[in-house]
This record gives C-alpha cells, structure tokens and sequence, in this order.
C-alpha cells in the first residue's frame, strides 16, 4: 500500500496552505486580505497511519456480520423450521432491502453527518441488530421447538418472527450507513494531489477487500463450525462481541481521522439540471458548447473540472444562457433552478453514465449470489467428510473456497500483474477498470456453466450411490465428496476479484467528489437489485417447473429437482449480460478522459485542503 506523506513534513507547506496564508478578492473594487478573516484547518493526511483503525473497524464488523449472516441459512431451516424457499427468498429480501437502504444511508452522510458520524452510529446499530439475533438462539421462548425425529416441525410464532426480523432491521440499518461510507472514509486519509496518495488509494481498494475476505473466512470457518457444531447461542454470540470491538476500534482512531465535511444534498444539483434541461428543452444548442455554455466554477468545491463531453447532450441545453438569466458578482448563476453551469452538467453526466454500466453488475451479482446459497444445499447433500476422518466440513464453510481464491489473488494482483501491466499500458491500475470488471463478468458465466454440470453429478451419485443410513432432513446424501464443489467457487472468488473490487473502484473515481458515499451505495444497489432479481427468479422457476415433465427444478429435496437446469438459465443470462457490458464499455467515456492513463504531472490541487476537511 502506498504510503501517504503529511502535509506539513520537513518544514514544507501544501500548495493550500500557502493559498490560505494570503489570499485576496475583489470586494466592490478593492482588495482585502482575507486570511485575517478566514483561517480554514489544512488537515494531515495520515493515509496508512489511519487504516489499522478503518481496516480493524472493517474487519471486526464484518467478523461480526458476515459470522451471523453466512449460517443464517442454516439457522433460519435447523433453528426457526423454515422451508428452504421460504428461508432464501426471506435473506434474499432483507439482503435486497440491506443493499437499497445504503442509498439513503448515503444520502443522509453526504448531505448531513459526514462520513465519520455516520459510521458511529451505524456501527452501534449493526452491534444492536446481532445482539438481538443472538438473543433469538439463546433465550428458548424466542425460537420455535426443534423437530421431531420423525420429521414433525413447528413453526414460529409471530412474536418470535417478530423479534428476529427487528434484529434484521437494526441490521439494515447498520449496514445502510457502513456500507457506503468505510471504502470513502478510508481513502479520505490519502492526499489525493499527490502520486503517493493516489497509488495509496489504488492499493486501499485492493486490500481492503483482502482483509474483508480474510475476516469472511474466519466467520466461515471458526465461527460457523462453533454454531453448527457447538452451540448456535455461543456461535451468534461471538459475532456481537466482535460488533462490539468494532465499535472500539472506530472510536479509538478518533484524532487520526481527516473528516470531510459534508456539502450538502448532491442531489439537489442534478435535479436542477435535469429541471431545467426540460424547461429549456425547445432552445437550440450552440455550434461549440465548450465554449459557449455558461460554465461557473466554484472556487471551493471539493469536484474537480470536468472537460466536456458529447453525451446526454440533452442536458446541455440546463447551461445555456438567455437574457433572463442572471449571474452575481461572484459569477454564479442568481437562480440556478433557471441556468446550471457547464460544470453541474458534466457531473450529472458522469452518474447517469455510471447507470447502464451498474445494471450489468445486477446479473454479475445473481450467478454470485448462486454460489452462496445454493451451494450450501449441495454442500448438505453431499459427502462433507474430511478424507476417511469423522470430522465433517460445515455446509456454510464451503464458500471459504471463493474467499480463499480471492484472498490469495489480490495480492499477487496488486504487487505483480499491476505494477508489470503498468509499464506497458501505461495505465495507473494496469488495465482499465472496464476491462477488469468484464474479465470477472465472464468469469462467473464459466463458474455457472461448472456449477451445472457439479450438479448434474452429484445428483446422478445421490440417485445411484447414495450414503447408507445419512440423509438431510430426510432426503439422501450423495457419496460424492462435497469437494467438487471447489473449482465453481475458486471461479467465483476469482470473478470477485476481478469485479468487486473494479466495481468499487470504478464508482468512486467516476463519481463527482461531494458523492463518493452515494458512489460507494452503488455497489450495493447493485447487490440489492440482484437480491430481488433472485429472489424473482428463483420463484418464477419453482412455480413454472412444479408441474413440468422434468418435474421441480429446486424442490426441498435436490435429488428430486433439477438444479443443474437453473444453474443453465444463469449461464445463459450470463453470456447475455458479458455481450451487452461489452457494448456498454465501447460506448463509456471516463470522467478524465485518459482511461487511466499516468500522467507525466500532477493534478492541479483541488480546494479539498482549504475548507472540507478538519
């Protein structure tokens, strides 16, 4: 990771801190010094020095969160005596809902509390949320009977439901404002006009998913073999104390942190531009636009400029001026809901290219989302024994495979393939963000197509071999070792290196800078999205396929259904979606216009320094 120099080492100032020191306006035709006035804090950028606390916080949260969720598949169907479509739709909407909620989450940080503040508080909700599941496996009168041998369940009661999803919803709550915000909260402790913070906050994205995944496969392992084979109070238990050092280790980093302070709502401004494009809709637009169009900037947004570009030009027509149109002293447009600059123009632009680019990671996300829970139901029914031993792997700790795929490529990635791809494209991160995240969308139609055909043999095995005398809830287990499952989710681990981490990326630099939060909710918009999309799909197959020849696809019991099949239709929706993010890459333009490329100078320093951050 790169390391950040402060501002202020070795006696030197920063470009901003020399600006601040004497700065002088034209005020009614004369001139003042406004540093008597103004004194605006330069804030240290601590870059590595901060991320112990964001990365501990990142990873204890999500040795929390990921620790309760990753079994709640199994807890929802052992301990709650849910059907299995009724426990995978019910995750697939509370994850759906978790994902959606993060833009208001981002919303509210970036228009109100800033990213510190908002982080604060969602943590102490998530801790809140696993505490309350906790109690669910704990406290007896919470949870339902257990079944009877002879395969009798009862069902929860209301009450019971009841106190589990207000467990689910401190939860949503939790992670609508750590989502979106601790991937730009970290990279807010790197200078950004300087080479070393920009490749610092390259290397961020990188290990910051490393240590994510690291922290996903202790919950996968320690953490669910403790709730499946010990005791599930004490293994729901262990994720809220995790929550809680969480919590700790934010707070602890307190005085490192450089805290950009929010501008207020970004959404207000593409509003106006759209509003007024639509007001102005019958105008002409000019021969040259660049040069044209009224384009005020101001001179203490953390946004950088923006060259102009050719598409939406619809939305050009927001910045043309008329002789309606009035501009003050300083410049600015004296109704902006009547003239937008140039400048709001581009960066309603660069989201609205962002759009058609974040519906192809939605598909991308529901072959991923296969990989995590219907492989759990294979997992269940297949041969989990570790060799000739009695020790048998849990069904959840399977998906440790794709973790462990991408935790072990992420680093050869970043210090090998990036820093060789560099020297011959150029590019600051070896390959376009594009081009990265289209290699992991591939990747997932080839662990689907995999995944079909894993399936096809193991309920083939089941059928003719199955294990004497084992069953899971009383269908046969095949003798197939639960290790075929491997290559599929390697695949997939690696695709998620590839697109998860491009994804994040790629939003967070192509975002206009005042909605780097709202940008960090995209990627979980697109989660949420294929959330309902699976849910969508997995119950249109069940109903469609329940009276078929081939009969159900995804009954309770797999060696009843066709679960190869579905895992076809995914392949196929793959190979769609790979051909039309291929057509949507031709067509995007990147918001500098250099598709990565590294440049020979530095950035001009943009006003970062002088006001939004303390």
């Amino acid at each position: 990771m790169g390391v950040e120099m402060e501002d202020n080492k070795h006696g030197r100032e920063s470009p901003a801190a020399k600006a601040a020191e004497k700065t002088t306006v034209m005020n009614g035709g004369h001139e003042h010094d406004e540093s008597s006035t103004v004194e605006e804090p330069v804030p240290k950028y601590r870059g590595i020095k901060a991320m112990p606390f964001i990365i501990g916080n990142e990873t204890f949260e999500k040795l929390g969160a990921i620790g309760t969720l990753s079994n709640l598949l199994v807890y929802l169907t052992t301990v709650f005596n849910l059907k299995h479509i009724t426990a995978a739709n019910l995750l697939n909407v509370f994850n759906g809902t978790t994902n959606f909620a993060t833009i208001l989450g981002a919303f509210i940080c970036d228009t109100y509390l800033g990213r510190y503040k908002t982080l604060g508080i969602s943590t102490i909700n998530s801790f809140l949320g696993l505490l309350m599941i906790a109690l669910t496996a704990a406290v007896k009168s919470l949870h339902p009977p257990r079944c009877t041998k002879g395969g009798d369940c009862v069902d929860p009661n209301r009450g019971q439901m009841g106190f589990l999803l207000c467990g689910f919803a401190m939860l949503t709550v939790g992670a609508a404002g750590i989502r979106p915000c601790n991937l730009a909260f970290g990279a807010d402790q790197f200078n950004p006009n300087t080479e070393s913070g920009k490749r610092g906050i390259n290397s961020f994205f990188n290990w910051y998913f490393f240590t994510l995944t690291f922290a996903q496969m202790m919950s996968v392992t320690l953490v669910v073999y403790i709730q499946s084979e010990v005791s599930w109070p004490i293994g729901l238990g262990i994720p809220a104390l995790f929550m809680l050092i969480s919590c700790a280790v934010f707070f602890v980093g307190d005085r490192i942190y450089v805290k950009v302070k929010p501008e207020g709502s970004p959404f207000t401004s593409i509003v106006q531009v759209l509003v007024v494009a639509a007001k102005k809709r019958n105008l002409k637009l000019p021969q040259h636009p660049s040069l044209s169009l009224f384009n005020y900037i101001p001179t203490k947004s953390i946004n950088s400029k923006l060259p102009y570009t050719n598409q939406f030009r619809f939305l050009d027509k927001a910045a043309i001026r008329t002789e309606e149109d009035k501009v003050g002293e300083d410049g600015s447009s004296v109704y902006p809901w009547k003239l937008c600059s140039l400048q709001q123009v581009e960066q309603t632009k660069c989201v609205f290219k962002v759009i058609p680019i974040w519906a192809a990671a939605i598909v991308y996300h529901v072959a991923i989302l296969e990989q995590q829970q219907y492989v759990v139901f294979q997992a269940l029914q297949s041969d989990r024994h570790l060799g000739s031993s009695n020790f048998q792997i849990p069904a959840a700790t399977y998906t440790i495979f794709s973790m462990l795929s991408l935790t072990l490529f992420v680093p050869f990635y970043d210090r090998i393939i990036v820093p060789f791809l560099r020297r011959y494209t150029r590019k600051e991160e070896g390959i376009t963000l594009l081009q990265r995240m289209g290699i992991g969308i591939f990747l997932t139609v080839l662990a689907s197509f995999v995944s079909a055909f894993v399936e096809e043999r193991r309920r083939g095995v089941a059928l003719s071999r199955p294990m004497p005398g084992v069953t899971s809830k009383g269908a046969a287990v095949s003798s197939m070792s639960a290790l075929w499952l491997v290559p599929q989710l390697a695949l997939a681990g690696l695709a998620e290196a590839f697109t998860a981490i491009g994804q994040v990326e790629f939003y967070y630099k192509q975002f206009p800078e005042n909605m780097r939060s709202v940008a960090g909710s995209f990627y979980f918009l697109g989660m949420g999205a294929s959330s309902y999309l699976n849910s969508f799909l997995i119950s249109i197959v069940h109903k469609t396929t329940e009276n078929a020849k081939t009969g159900n696809w995804l009954p309770e019991d797999l060696n009843k259904g066709r679960l190869d099949y579905f895992y076809f239709l995914i392949t196929g929706l793959g190979i769609l979606n790979v051909v039309y993010f291929l057509v949507c890459s031709r067509w995007y333009e990147y918001k500098d216009g250099t598709e990565g490329a590294i440049k020979d100078t530095e950035m001009e320093p943009k006003n970062l320094e002088n006001k939004h951050a303390v």
